[in-house]
């Protein structure tokens, strides 16, 4: 597809949403890098997460994101592995019909794959791994987010203007329901 196409498709808006959405991501990643990446992680920056649920477009800014600040980790497999539970995770979110069931993705997938990462870049025991990935990212998106998220949506009008939730939108309206 050309740039073209895809600019008229997606259009500046939408561009911008990606990008903003990344930046953040790999800043937000970066300034918490002591908890972000290794067997033990906590990654903040997933709380961003919660925007795939609401928009599509958030799925590939947040799955750039990734990629960008997985290159500060184990480099070019992290940023493929990384990127792949990213993007699979974030379409889930996007795709589930319960807020709490889609805080549950990234935590089965971030998981395993980074799991399997682990085991197969530097030996590390899979299951121990798979526990504590699993763990961290529990309490980001289950424990932490999924409150915080109810909680900035339905009290905070400029947050709903900012990531522009068309209040018109029947999609948007079935899924602001559901939480």
């Amino acid at each position: 597809m050309e740039t073209s196409n895809i600019l008229k498709r997606v259009g500046v808006p939408g561009l911008i949403k990606i990008a903003l959405t990344a930046a953040i991501y790999v800043v937000v990643t970066l300034v918490f890098s002591g908890i972000s990446y290794g067997p033990i992680q906590a990654r903040p920056s997933e709380l961003l997460n919660f925007l795939a649920f609401i928009d599509p477009l958030y799925v590939v800014g947040l799955t750039l994101g990734c990629a960008i600040s997985n290159l500060y980790s184990f480099g070019l497999i992290d940023v493929i592995v990384g990127s792949l539970a990213t993007l699979i995770s974030t379409y889930l979110m996007y795709k589930s019909k319960s807020l709490f069931v889609a805080t549950l993705w990234p935590t089965i997938i971030n998981a395993i794959f980074v799991a399997a990462e682990l085991f197969y870049v530097a030996q590390q025991p899979f299951w121990f791994n798979c526990l504590t990935v699993g763990i961290g990212e529990f309490l980001i998106m289950t424990i932490i987010g999924y409150p915080l998220f109810k909680f900035v949506l339905f009290k905070n009008k400029h947050f709903v203007e900012a990531i522009r939730i068309d209040l018109n939108n029947k999609t948007y309206l079935e899924k602001l329901k559901s939480i």
